[in-house]
Protein backbone atom coordinates (compact mmCIF):
# COMPACT_ATOMS: atom_id res chain seq x y z
CA UNK A 1 0.00 0.00 0.00
CA UNK A 2 1.39 3.22 -1.09
CA UNK A 3 1.54 6.01 1.54
CA UNK A 4 1.66 9.85 0.84
CA UNK A 5 4.53 11.67 3.82
CA UNK A 6 4.38 15.63 3.82
CA UNK A 7 8.43 16.38 4.49
CA UNK A 8 7.51 19.68 5.50
CA UNK A 9 5.54 18.25 8.80
CA UNK A 10 7.02 15.37 9.19
CA UNK A 11 10.53 15.53 7.51
CA UNK A 12 12.44 12.51 9.61
CA UNK A 13 9.47 10.10 9.36
CA UNK A 14 9.53 10.30 6.07
CA UNK A 15 13.00 9.48 5.46
CA UNK A 16 13.13 6.51 7.81
CA UNK A 17 9.68 5.36 5.61
CA UNK A 18 11.34 6.24 2.44
CA UNK A 19 15.26 4.56 3.46
CA UNK A 20 13.37 1.20 4.86
CA UNK A 21 11.19 1.12 1.08
CA UNK A 22 14.73 1.42 -0.94
CA UNK A 23 16.13 -1.27 1.72
CA UNK A 24 13.35 -3.42 0.68
CA UNK A 25 13.97 -3.05 -3.17
CA UNK A 26 10.77 -0.81 -3.37
CA UNK A 27 10.53 2.40 -5.39
CA UNK A 28 9.72 6.20 -3.58
CA UNK A 29 8.56 9.56 -5.54
CA UNK A 30 11.29 12.41 -4.15
CA UNK A 31 10.64 15.97 -4.92
CA UNK A 32 13.74 17.53 -6.68
CA UNK A 33 15.08 21.07 -8.34
CA UNK A 34 13.78 20.14 -11.51
CA UNK A 35 10.86 17.81 -10.93
CA UNK A 36 9.56 14.78 -9.47
CA UNK A 37 11.61 11.69 -9.19
CA UNK A 38 11.11 7.90 -9.06
CA UNK A 39 14.43 6.48 -7.49
CA UNK A 40 15.48 3.01 -6.06
CA UNK A 41 18.88 2.34 -4.67
CA UNK A 42 21.76 2.62 -7.53
CA UNK A 43 23.14 -0.71 -5.98
CA UNK A 44 20.56 -3.28 -6.38
CA UNK A 45 19.98 -4.27 -10.19
CA UNK A 46 16.27 -5.64 -9.27
CA UNK A 47 15.38 -2.30 -7.45
CA UNK A 48 16.45 -0.18 -10.91
CA UNK A 49 14.38 -2.95 -12.68
CA UNK A 50 11.67 -2.36 -10.50
CA UNK A 51 11.79 1.53 -11.54
CA UNK A 52 12.04 0.75 -15.36
CA UNK A 53 9.02 -1.37 -15.12
CA UNK A 54 7.10 1.43 -13.28
CA UNK A 55 7.98 4.00 -15.96
CA UNK A 56 7.22 1.14 -19.01
CA UNK A 57 10.76 1.99 -19.91
CA UNK A 58 13.68 0.00 -21.67
CA UNK A 59 16.79 -0.67 -20.27
CA UNK A 60 18.13 1.15 -23.68
CA UNK A 61 18.06 4.32 -21.12
CA UNK A 62 19.44 3.89 -17.80
CA UNK A 63 18.86 6.30 -15.37
CA UNK A 64 20.80 8.99 -13.53
CA UNK A 65 22.47 8.23 -10.26
CA UNK A 66 21.64 11.44 -7.58
CA UNK A 67 24.28 11.88 -4.79
CA UNK A 68 24.21 14.48 -1.68
CA UNK A 69 28.06 15.74 -2.53
CA UNK A 70 30.31 16.39 -4.76
CA UNK A 71 32.93 14.25 -3.09
CA UNK A 72 30.93 11.14 -3.50
CA UNK A 73 31.45 11.31 -6.87
CA UNK A 74 34.79 9.95 -6.75
CA UNK A 75 33.22 6.78 -5.66
CA UNK A 76 31.50 6.62 -8.90
CA UNK A 77 34.20 7.30 -11.62
CA UNK A 78 38.08 7.17 -11.06
CA UNK A 79 38.46 9.98 -13.99
CA UNK A 80 37.57 13.09 -12.09
CA UNK A 81 38.67 15.30 -14.30
CA UNK A 82 39.93 18.90 -13.87
CA UNK A 83 36.56 19.57 -16.75
CA UNK A 84 34.22 17.56 -14.35
CA UNK A 85 35.40 19.34 -10.98
CA UNK A 86 35.21 22.85 -13.25
CA UNK A 87 31.58 21.89 -14.31
CA UNK A 88 30.47 20.26 -10.64
CA UNK A 89 31.97 23.32 -8.28
CA UNK A 90 30.13 25.92 -10.82
CA UNK A 91 26.71 24.17 -11.23
CA UNK A 92 25.91 21.49 -8.12
CA UNK A 93 23.93 21.47 -6.41
CA UNK A 94 22.00 21.96 -9.39
CA UNK A 95 19.56 21.03 -13.15
CA UNK A 96 23.09 19.63 -14.38
CA UNK A 97 23.93 16.38 -14.80
CA UNK A 98 27.00 15.00 -16.30
CA UNK A 99 28.17 12.18 -18.06
CA UNK A 100 31.35 10.59 -16.76
CA UNK A 101 33.00 7.29 -17.39
CA UNK A 102 32.28 4.79 -14.76
CA UNK A 103 34.97 3.64 -11.98
CA UNK A 104 35.91 0.13 -13.78
CA UNK A 105 35.18 -2.04 -10.59
CA UNK A 106 31.06 0.34 -10.23
CA UNK A 107 28.78 -2.95 -9.59
CA UNK A 108 25.78 -0.75 -10.34
CA UNK A 109 23.35 -2.54 -13.07
CA UNK A 110 20.94 0.68 -14.16
CA UNK A 111 20.74 -0.61 -17.48
CA UNK A 112 22.66 -0.88 -20.79
CA UNK A 113 24.76 2.24 -19.55
CA UNK A 114 28.04 1.30 -21.28
CA UNK A 115 30.93 1.95 -19.33
CA UNK A 116 29.75 5.39 -18.22
CA UNK A 117 27.74 6.65 -15.78
CA UNK A 118 25.24 9.68 -15.53
CA UNK A 119 25.55 11.74 -12.38
CA UNK A 120 23.60 14.94 -10.35
CA UNK A 121 23.53 16.46 -7.34
CA UNK A 122 20.47 18.26 -6.77
CA UNK A 123 19.26 21.76 -5.30
CA UNK A 124 16.62 20.54 -2.72
CA UNK A 125 17.56 20.44 0.96
CA UNK A 126 15.50 17.60 1.96
CA UNK A 127 16.84 14.84 -0.99
CA UNK A 128 20.14 15.48 -0.33
CA UNK A 129 19.26 15.00 3.27
CA UNK A 130 17.84 11.59 2.31
CA UNK A 131 20.52 10.71 0.08
CA UNK A 132 23.28 10.57 2.99
CA UNK A 133 20.96 8.73 4.49
CA UNK A 134 19.91 5.97 1.53
CA UNK A 135 23.39 6.49 -0.20
CA UNK A 136 23.26 7.03 -4.21
CA UNK A 137 19.55 6.32 -6.00
CA UNK A 138 19.46 5.70 -9.19
CA UNK A 139 15.93 8.47 -10.13
CA UNK A 140 14.28 9.42 -13.22
CA UNK A 141 11.07 11.42 -13.77
CA UNK A 142 8.02 10.50 -12.12
CA UNK A 143 5.80 9.22 -14.81
CA UNK A 144 4.91 6.32 -17.43
CA UNK A 145 7.11 7.04 -20.45
CA UNK A 146 5.65 9.30 -22.97
CA UNK A 147 3.59 10.68 -20.64
CA UNK A 148 4.81 14.57 -18.90
CA UNK A 149 7.10 14.00 -15.86
CA UNK A 150 5.15 14.98 -12.62
CA UNK A 151 5.52 18.42 -10.62
CA UNK A 152 3.12 18.05 -7.82
CA UNK A 153 3.13 14.54 -5.87
CA UNK A 154 -0.80 14.43 -7.16
CA UNK A 155 0.73 13.89 -10.79
CA UNK A 156 2.95 11.11 -9.66
CA UNK A 157 0.43 9.40 -7.58
CA UNK A 158 -1.90 9.20 -10.57
CA UNK A 159 1.22 8.18 -12.84
CA UNK A 160 2.24 5.55 -10.86
CA UNK A 161 0.06 4.27 -8.08
CA UNK A 162 0.84 1.44 -5.92
CA UNK A 163 3.88 0.49 -8.21
CA UNK A 164 5.55 3.15 -5.82
CA UNK A 165 5.49 2.52 -2.26
CA UNK A 166 6.19 5.89 -0.43
CA UNK A 167 5.80 9.28 -1.82
CA UNK A 168 7.56 12.22 -0.82
CA UNK A 169 5.47 15.48 -0.79
CA UNK A 170 7.22 18.48 -1.06
CA UNK A 171 5.02 20.70 -2.81
CA UNK A 172 4.84 21.78 -6.47
CA UNK A 173 8.54 20.68 -7.53
CA UNK A 174 11.62 23.10 -8.83
CA UNK A 175 10.79 25.01 -12.17
CA UNK A 176 9.41 22.06 -14.23
CA UNK A 177 12.13 21.84 -16.56
CA UNK A 178 14.66 19.00 -16.49
CA UNK A 179 18.58 19.23 -16.57
CA UNK A 180 21.30 20.43 -18.52
CA UNK A 181 23.36 17.14 -19.36
CA UNK A 182 26.68 17.24 -20.52
CA UNK A 183 28.96 14.20 -21.75
CA UNK A 184 32.31 14.13 -20.56
CA UNK A 185 33.40 10.84 -20.93
CA UNK A 186 35.45 11.57 -23.99
CA UNK A 187 37.84 14.24 -24.88
CA UNK A 188 35.42 16.46 -26.15
CA UNK A 189 32.92 18.23 -23.75
CA UNK A 190 29.10 17.86 -25.96
CA UNK A 191 26.18 18.73 -24.41
CA UNK A 192 23.48 16.35 -25.41
CA UNK A 193 20.16 17.60 -23.64
CA UNK A 194 19.84 21.63 -23.25
CA UNK A 195 18.10 21.92 -19.85
CA UNK A 196 17.79 24.81 -17.56
CA UNK A 197 21.49 25.79 -17.69
CA UNK A 198 22.33 27.43 -20.66
CA UNK A 199 25.12 26.43 -23.28
CA UNK A 200 26.26 30.58 -22.44
CA UNK A 201 26.49 29.41 -18.59
CA UNK A 202 28.50 26.35 -19.47
CA UNK A 203 30.88 27.97 -21.80
CA UNK A 204 31.53 30.28 -19.22
CA UNK A 205 33.21 27.54 -17.29
CA UNK A 206 34.19 25.46 -19.98
CA UNK A 207 34.93 26.87 -23.24
CA UNK A 208 34.48 23.93 -25.09
CA UNK A 209 30.94 24.12 -24.63
CA UNK A 210 30.90 27.38 -26.34
CA UNK A 211 29.30 27.43 -29.95
CA UNK A 212 32.22 26.76 -33.00
CA UNK A 213 32.41 29.73 -35.33
CA UNK A 214 31.10 28.79 -38.45
CA UNK A 215 34.25 28.03 -40.97
CA UNK A 216 33.94 30.30 -43.77
CA UNK A 217 32.61 29.25 -47.29
CA UNK A 218 35.15 30.91 -49.71
CA UNK A 219 33.57 33.16 -52.56
CA UNK A 220 33.50 31.70 -56.13
CA UNK A 221 36.62 33.46 -58.14
CA UNK A 222 35.07 35.78 -60.70
CA UNK A 223 34.14 34.79 -64.14
CA UNK A 224 36.72 36.77 -66.48
CA UNK A 225 35.02 39.56 -68.61
CA UNK A 226 35.04 38.81 -72.73
CA UNK A 227 37.79 40.37 -74.29
CA UNK A 228 35.57 42.15 -77.40
CA UNK A 229 38.44 42.29 -79.70
CA UNK A 230 39.40 38.73 -79.32
CA UNK A 231 37.51 36.05 -81.42
CA UNK A 232 36.19 33.08 -79.97
CA UNK A 233 38.20 29.74 -80.61
CA UNK A 234 36.10 27.99 -82.81
CA UNK A 235 34.98 30.68 -85.02
CA UNK A 236 36.18 30.93 -88.20
CA UNK A 237 37.46 34.39 -89.25
CA UNK A 238 35.38 36.09 -92.08
CA UNK A 239 36.42 36.77 -95.57
CA UNK A 240 36.90 40.86 -96.04
CA UNK A 241 34.67 40.76 -98.73
CA UNK A 242 31.56 39.43 -96.61
CA UNK A 243 28.78 41.68 -94.90
CA UNK A 244 28.35 40.35 -91.66
CA UNK A 245 25.18 41.97 -91.35
CA UNK A 246 23.62 40.31 -94.83
CA UNK A 247 22.53 37.23 -93.82
CA UNK A 248 22.89 35.74 -97.56
CA UNK A 249 26.31 36.59 -97.65
CA UNK A 250 27.13 34.75 -93.94
CA UNK A 251 29.71 32.37 -93.64
CA UNK A 252 28.26 28.65 -94.10
CA UNK A 253 27.93 27.28 -90.84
Amino acid sequence: MARVWDIAAEADAAIDAAVSAVLDGACIVLPTDTVYGIGADAASGHAVQGLLDAKERGRDMPPPVLIAEVAMLRALSEEVTDDVLALADAFWPGALTLVVNAHPHLKMDLGDRGETIAVRVPDHDFTRELLRATGPLAVSSANVSGQPAATTIEEAERQLGTRVRVYLDGGPAGEGDSSTIVDLSSGTPTILRQGRISRAALAAVLPALAVPEPVPVPEPEPEPEPDPERKPQNEPEKADNVLADDPQDAPDA
